[in-house]
């Protein structure tokens, strides 16, 4: 459960990329002035051409590793964009290593920061612009000693030309080159190839290439190849060109299953089985990646296994051939103790494949349905499964069966005492990624259903930071979605937690939205009808309480979908029982709480059973139901002439009640705040309503001191109660119970 805190130096860089604002300052240039003029944060709510930011510590500098660092933390944070990309300006920062997994937002205008660093890694994915472009924003020395560069899921094309990769010519130190996802083809590969003299290392995956056979240029020194996917290869010469690379250390022939194959293209393609056959092929090679190849044969397979034995992976996604015996039995004469297998057969085969496929969906899915064949099994808290599950949950926000299978696979690792033995930190980040799939995919049951099972935690719902806000919305969005029994109980159990911890301006924005109220009432009703207080019942009842409490909104609402008819007929319904009797009496209070809503309760009916409550033997109910008889009795003679009864005798039960309470050994309730007390303790014509007032804050400065003691300090109750206390004109027993509450404070 233990997490080691993060080291300071990441506390200080996640506080700079937090607070920008704070430490450094901007200026806007004119293209016709060379003049600058300071400009306010909030002016730069998008990438500006003419904006630079500069910190405002002059003596600021950042060596190179802080400077990456900073520059990761940007992007991990959504906040890397033209404008605070010029915060690495060469005066101030170094930059040689550059990792930019996510560049869509940046233009080349931005990029031109580069130019002044000498980088020898670059990183750079998904560029809107052309690659030549980049290119063009690097310097001199990064030019003649760019080591290796990633564009993956960028573009080649310019306008309406096709892939060009002129540029990448004059990179001629380049070692390691990355292309995938991009629209890079045959002809673009031999200009790389003929060009890039010291080239060793090679990702073509996902590209346009169909033909390979410019690699024989650099057979002798390519070490490192991946042509995972590649749709449009249709020389069937591909197999014998590969078994000609004989320097290579790492070779990646992986297909996405069921896409396509070679044979679909070209009919007369060499089989993977025949591939794997050939006794001479890549005697250095140490990785092999053959995952999705569905043909292979098992004793090729042996084969190939013992003539490699320095080979230390083979990745056989989508292979049955992963439970083969001499991959998972240690005891088998050719298990290889050094060899790692990114497959589905065991568990520590699919861990592995989560982190080395975390990018491509389809494996991903997979290894997410066969873990979770394994959650169950789990015991103890697994971190690092859990770890692995939300990487697949954060790169895959849009692919549903991705979503589907990780949020089966959390359940299982987070239900439970499990929840309670990991850490918060680690559930957080659950519970937030839960969220995103909620919002993606809102009327998809089974995942709505597998993150409320998640939810549904005393453990995640209490102890963990959370945006209970947001929580509470998704989950009564997937109330309204769906019919289901066991949602609707997890759902409304979920809200009535979440409910009392929200700020009151967030329950008025939920409890504005009627179809939560009209779904919530209907609950109610439906349990009414049937006579059954089950559960669900109650997780309801709550659930309104705690929507309406100090929201005049919710309470407007409340009443005008009818809610206060429904709950009269549920107290004709149940009567005597004490447990719906005390959260509707609960949220009517709240009602009675709002000056311009107590004419709603002001009602012969309404009236009667009250009184009847105001007796109950159940000090809760009794409590609620004086509560109710206080905030109406408040409003003075006048508003009760047509309520069939007398102010005056309801003041006289009403202190009665009061008086002859015994005080609960527990906590009967919990204030936000004691700010509708205030207008009861001023109501000097009525002593019993100051009396109900003033028991229920000693009571709640009894029970929970810590809590209430300061509260009552902070909102000035005090000072009203010492008031009270010493004007000998008071009621007596008020006057008391001030005197006690004034010892309680010290």
């Amino acid at each position: 459960m233990f997490i080691s805190p993060a080291s300071l130096q990441n506390w200080c860089l996640d506080y700079i990329c937090d607070h920008l604002s704070d430490l450094s300052s901007t200026t806007s240039t004119s293209s016709s002035s060379s003049s600058s003029s300071s400009s306010s944060w909030t002016e730069l709510s998008g990438p500006q051409k003419e904006t630079r930011l500069r910190f405002r510590d002059p003596e600021v500098y950042f060596h190179s590793e802080l400077s990456e660092r900073l520059l990761k933390a940007l992007c991990k944070k959504g906040k890397l964009n033209d404008c605070t990309l010029t915060l690495f300006d060469v005066g101030t920062t170094r930059l040689r290593r550059v990792s930019i997994p996510n560049a869509s937002e940046l233009s080349k205008e931005g990029l031109r920061v580069l130019k002044g660093h000498k980088i020898t890694h670059l990183e750079i994915c998904g560029l809107k612009f052309s690659v030549n472009d980049l290119v063009a924003c690097l310097g001199e020395w990064t030019l003649h000693n760019l080591r290796s560069l990633n564009v993956a899921r960028s573009t080649f094309s310019e306008g309406k030309r096709h892939c060009l990769v002129i540029a990448l010519s004059k990179l001629k130190s380049l070692q390691s080159l990355d292309v995938s996802g991009t629209e890079f083809n045959r002809h673009a590969l031999d200009i790389v190839v003929e060009d890039l003299p010291r080239l060793e290392s090679l990702d073509i995956s996902s590209t346009r290439v169909d033909d390979i056979s410019p690699l024989r240029k650099c057979k002798h020194r390519l070490k490192h190849l991946a042509m995972y996917n590649l749709k449009y290869i249709k020389v069937s010469s591909c197999e014998d060109v590969l078994l000609e690379l004989r320097e290579l250390r790492t070779l990646d022939i992986s297909e996405e299953k069921d896409n396509y194959t070679f044979e679909m293209f070209v009919p007369g393609v060499t089989r993977i089985t025949d591939f794997l056959n050939s006794s001479e092929s890549f005697p250095y090679l140490t990785s092999l990646d053959i995952s999705g190849k569905g043909e292979i044969g098992r004793q090729e397979l042996r084969s190939f296994l013992q003539r490699h034995r320095q080979l230390t992976y083979l990745g056989l996604i989508h292979s049955e051939v992963s439970a083969e015996e001499c991959l998972t039995n240690p005891k088998d004469v050719d298990y290889n103790p050094n060899l790692q297998v990114g497959g589905v057969a065991t568990e520590e085969q699919i861990l592995l494949a989560l982190k080395r496929y975390a990018n491509r969906t389809s494996y991903v899915q997979k290894c997410l349905y066969n873990l979770f064949r394994l959650t169950p099994t789990f015991t103890e808290p697994r971190v690092d499964v859990i770890e692995l599950v939300l990487t697949g949950m954060e790169l895959h926000p849009q692919a549903f069966s991705v979503q589907m299978a990780a949020t089966a696979c959390l359940y299982n690792l987070t239900k439970g005492e499990l929840a309670t033995k990991t850490h918060p930190q680690v559930l957080a980040r659950v519970v937030a990624l839960c969220l995103v799939a909620m919002e993606n995919f809102p009327n998809h049951y089974q995942l709505q259903k597998n993150i409320l099972l998640t939810l549904c935690s005393d453990r995640i719902l209490q102890d963990v930071p959370i945006d209970k806000f947001v929580c509470a919305k998704l989950v009564l969005d997937s109330l309204c979605a769906f019919e289901d029994p066991s949602m609707n109980r997890m759902s409304v159990a979920i809200c009535s937690i979440l409910a009392a911890k929200i700020s009151t301006r967030e329950t008025s924005l939920l409890g504005s939205r009627r179809h939560y109220m009209k779904k919530l009432l209907r609950l109610v009703k439906g349990k009414k009808d049937a006579r059954n207080v089950d559960i669900t019942m109650k997780f309801t009842l709550s659930a309104l309480w705690n929507l309406t409490d100090e929201s005049p909104t919710t309470c407007s609402v409340f009443l005008e979908e009818g809610g206060l008819l429904l709950f009269l007929e549920v107290l004709k319904t149940f009567p005597g029982e004490a447990n719906v009797e005390t959260k509707v009496l609960g949220l009517v209070n709240n009602i009675a709480e709002v000056p311009d809503l107590r004419r709603w309760l002001l009602k012969p009916n309404f009236i009667a059973i009250l009184r009847k409550l105001l007796h109950s033997n159940q000090i809760d109910v009794s409590y609620f139901a004086a509560g109710i008889m206080a905030h109406l009795a408040a409003e003075g003679p006048a508003a009760w002439e047509d309520c069939e009864v007398s102010r005056d005798l309801i003041l006289q039960e009403l202190g009665d009640v009061v008086v002859a309470w015994d005080p609960p050994e527990g906590e009967m309730v919990a204030y936000r705040s004691f700010y509708p007390f205030i207008s009861l303790l001023a109501c000097n014509d009525a002593p019993q309503v100051q009396l109900w007032a003033v028991w229920a804050i000693h009571h709640v400065c009894t029970k929970n001191p810590q809590r209430y003691c300061p509260m009552l300090e902070a909102e000035e109750g005090s000072a009203m109660l010492n008031s009270m206390w010493a004007d000998v004109t008071l009621d007596v027993r008020v006057r008391e119970i001030c005197g006690d509450i004034k010892q309680l404070l010290g």
